[in-house]
């Protein structure tokens, strides 16, 4: 069970009255519930493509409550058609006056749950928990064979340990990857009761940490050349690799280790100094050096 619960609410003008007296906290503030943008006003051109112009702003949120009447049905059908494909929330309706068979069309275009009118916070807490526990993955059955059951582990791969993959190659990511990588980072710390700023401080500090590594790294522990290659100041490079504890020296190991040469072992050979062989008190590589043969007295 989770800490906190955030749902957002997709507004629009004919529900506007009896839906915006249901916004808040609830359950001891374990449920959040929030309106997202500005009223839809469902008669205006566009007015279909609202929810999926706010998929991407739902990713921060856990479920998504769709607030559904009979005078908005068919504009609910729409929208959950045009969006069904981009959205990663799970909908939920809050229903007002609906049959069922407007519910089983509902249904059918990727409604997940709904709740009736009017709301109760403990009963929309509930149904969001186990719309979140049917996402997780199942647990891993013994009976399976290994190698589906390591696909299957492989296959679930969290928020966390993707953003950890992303900050080790991040020199190699354009500019609409990183915003992406700050969206998601974003996203992250905000379902956690971490303040604004914490979280936009934690989200700086791993990618300051992330590209300063890659930058000595790439650049075998050269400073210089790697605050060239970033466009800062030698001494902006050197704060903050003092802020976050990065010595150079590693990547200089590294680096002199993969270009040391191949030792190879001494031989014998027909101009090797022959050993014992002395030439005037000088050893017999001397005189083979200089293309003499070595001279014994007897």
């Amino acid at each position: 069970m989770r800490e906190r619960l955030d749902c957002a609410v997709l507004l629009t003008r004919c529900t506007l009255e009896w839906m915006e007296p249901f916004l808040g906290q609830y359950a001891g503030g374990r449920l959040h519930i929030h309106g997202l943008d500005l009223p839809v006003d469902i008669n205006s051109k566009g007015a279909h493509t609202a929810l999926l112009s706010a998929s991407m702003s739902l990713r921060r949120y856990d479920a998504c409550l769709l607030p559904v009447s009979p005078q908005t049905l068919s504009w609910a059908r729409t929208s959950l058609s045009h969006a069904t494909q981009q959205l990663r929330t799970p909908v939920m309706a809050l229903v007002r006056d609906l049959t069922a068979g407007g519910l089983y069309d509902l249904y059918d275009l990727g409604l997940a749950d709904f709740l009736r009118h009017p709301f109760c916070g403990h009963e929309a807490r509930v149904r969001i928990e186990r719309l979140l526990d049917n996402q997780r993955p199942p647990p891993r059955a013994r009976d399976k064979a290994p190698a589906v059951a390591d696909s299957a582990a492989t296959d679930y791969v969290t928020m966390d340990q993707k953003i950890e993959q992303f900050c080790e190659n991040i020199l190699e990511h354009d500019g609409a990857a990183l915003e992406a990588y700050a969206i998601a980072a974003a996203s992250r710390s905000a379902t956690t009761r971490e303040s604004f700023r914490d979280a936009k401080s934690k989200v700086i500090e791993r990618f300051e940490r992330a590209y300063i590594t890659a930058a000595l790294g790439r650049h075998a522990g050269n400073i210089a050349m790697a605050a060239r290659a970033a466009q800062k100041h030698r001494r902006a490079f050197w704060a903050l690799m003092r802020k976050h504890d990065i010595d150079a020296a590693p990547f200089r190991a590294h680096a002199d280790s993969a270009a040391a040469p191949l030792q190879v072992p001494p031989r014998f050979g027909m101009l090797d100094p022959i050993p014992g062989d002395r030439v005037a008190g000088r050893p017999g590589g001397a005189a083979s050096a200089a293309g003499h043969l070595p001279v014994r007295e007897g």
